[in-house]
């Protein structure tokens, strides 16, 4: 039975982000919502944004310096009741 899985990055991002790419492998829809602050541009975390966007994950943002879909911080919380898995880094 696939499974909804949210990843909600806010400290450890380039960890974060490994983490979602690794929860895909269960054919699991995978969400993730890049919380608050602007998502530093690293060689790993640019690896792992690429392989997410082949994927088709879809990723979320409240920060607007962040280039993926916008949503409010209120709009990102109503949105996690409807997931399986809440995954917080």
């Amino acid at each position: 039975m696939t499974k909804k899985i949210a990843i909600i990055v806010r400290d450890r991002k380039q960890e974060a982000l490994r983490v979602a790419v690794g929860a895909t492998l269960s054919n699991d829809e995978v969400n993730v919502f890049i919380m608050d602050d602007r998502l530093q541009e690293y060689e790993e975390t640019n690896i792992n944004l690429q392989m997410l966007t082949d994927l088709k994950v879809k990723i979320f943002t409240n920060n607007p310096e962040n280039q993926f879909e916008q949503r409010t911080t209120e709009e990102i919380a109503s949105m996690l009741p409807a997931y399986d898995v809440v995954i917080p880094y």
